[in-house]
């Protein structure tokens, strides 16, 4: 694949994981958050849970005036996936659990029949054992996720690229259904607390990202989820005031960062909460740059200036969470990503887009310029260095059995990512719904800047 290919892939990356970072929400808000509402005493949701069918089509609006060239996604999408997810217990102290979706998919300049047409996502599958006195030993391919927050998640340390072609940008979907880490995880759970350790081994090389029509059909994907050695160290402590302190320290390429999890709740209706991470590491650009020169993807001049000088950054959510009586669940965070784009970054990189046709051909260097914004989507990291995040979700809103959701996600140089989705249970076993996305901003902003403007997707689910 050229340069331009690749640019390409960085950018439709970064379209779909909502480009100012893709948001994991909090263990807490999941729970609150069911798969299938109570249906008056037929109970749904363990089957919904374990194994679905879901049929979508999706239709994108592209966006023709774009600063910076770029090809838009394909005007539609139709899929269809089986998603599994199992949990056997062998006996008192063993037991094994397999996670994964079987994908059928066409879309719009996609070949048939293609190799693109059929694909399957290991998401997780691994071997437990306890000893049913707090000691917890899991090996295999796990989905481990850290983090108190709503929206970014900085102590979410292994979800570095584990998002594969995602149905909604939706934190919470993000969140359960990305891939897993090959690791090592011992746990201990006391009344005092927790102690989990991680360890996660070098399994293939690092590789550039992937192009829409160029994923692995049953590869596993160990590159995008095993390049390097990662190790965590985290630990709780049960406090009886009422606020959960977290700590964790985490280890990669010889870079260490630390992080802690803070949240309190008051009364039934209010929690609050605080998550930071920091440790030395160069900016955005910077290591977007570095792991371009790295996979052979960029030329040794850097598309756009970058220093290469590696500081001390921080990465904080703090919000609040409010469930009101009616069971309506609101949210409202601040998140700041001190490594992300700087104004003078932001400015750089439209002036480079800009000059693309003075000098040096425009696709490559739109592509080059490309990756680096679809480096922020890989990483599951904001573009922007800061933005408000807010989400609301009611279940049985107006009607029975109609759940309604959305979040906005705005940074502060006046661009909007919003979504709206509705899913109506027609059944124990049948769910309708839509799923909205838009975005919105000048030309030169985050969002204002994407290749497209928006999408809608329709879905049919049938669960078992």
């Amino acid at each position: 694949m050229n340069l331009w290919g690749r640019g390409q892939a960085c950018a439709s990356i970064l379209w779909v994981l909502a480009g100012n970072g893709v948001y994991a929400q909090s263990d807490e808000g999941l729970d609150r958050i069911p798969s299938v509402p109570d249906m008056q005493g037929d109970t749904a949701t363990a089957p919904g849970r374990n194994l679905y069918w879901q049929s979508d089509l999706t239709y994108n609006s592209p966006r023709r005036d774009l600063t910076v060239p770029l090809s838009p996604p394909p005007a539609w999408e139709a899929r269809g996936f089986l998603d599994m997810r199992l949990d056997q217990h062998i006996d008192a102290n063993f037991s094994a659990a397999y996670s994964g979706r079987f994908n059928l998919r066409a879309a719009e300049g996609l070949g048939f029949p293609n190799r693109e047409n059929v694909r399957n996502d290991l998401r997780e599958v691994y071997a437990a054992w306890t000893d049913n006195r707090g000691w917890f030993l899991q090996f295999g391919r796990i989905n481990l996720k850290s983090g108190v927050a709503e929206g970014f998640n900085p102590t979410d340390y292994f979800k570095t690229r584990a998002v594969v072609e995602p149905t909604s940008i939706d934190p919470a979907v993000l969140r359960e259904d990305r891939l897993g880490v090959v690791m090592l995880e011992s746990q201990w759970i006391g009344s005092t607390g927790s102690l989990t350790l991680a360890l996660a081994p070098k399994l293939a090389r690092d590789s550039p990202p992937y192009a829409g029509d160029a994923l692995p059909s049953f590869n596993p994907m160990f590159d995008r989820t095993n390049a390097g050695v990662r190790a965590l160290i985290k630990g709780s402590i049960a406090a009886s005031n009422g606020i959960s302190p977290e700590i964790l320290i985490y280890e990669e390429a010889g870079s260490t960062r630390v992080g802690f999890n803070l949240s309190k709740g008051f009364g039934r209706a209010v929690v609050a909460y605080l998550e930071w991470s920091g440790g030395r590491r160069a900016s955005l650009a910077d290591e977007a740059y570095e792991e371009g020169r790295r996979t052979a993807v960029l030329p040794p001049a850097p598309p756009m200036p970058v220093d290469d000088a590696r500081k001390f950054s921080s990465d904080l959510a703090a919000g609040l969470s409010y469930t009101t009586r009616a069971g309506i669940s609101l949210a409202m965070e601040f998140d700041y990503h001190q490594a992300g784009f700087s104004n003078r970054d932001w400015r750089d990189w439209f002036a480079a887009g800009n000059r693309a046709t003075v000098g040096r051909p425009a696709a490559p260097l739109a592509g080059e310029l490309w990756f680096i914004r679809g480096f922020a989507g890989e990483q599951q990291e904001p573009t922007s260095r800061a933005g408000l995040f807010s989400r609301v979700y009611w279940q049985n809103a107006f009607v029975k059995n109609l759940t309604l959701s959305g979040f906005i996600l705005a940074d502060f140089r006046g661009s909007i990512l919003a979504q709206t989705s509705a899913d109506y249970y027609l059944s124990p076993r049948w769910t309708v719904g839509a799923i909205v996305d838009a975005f919105a901003g000048a030309r030169h902003s985050d969002f204002g800047s994407l290749p497209q403007r928006g999408s809608a997707l329709v879905k049919l689910t049938r669960y078992f």
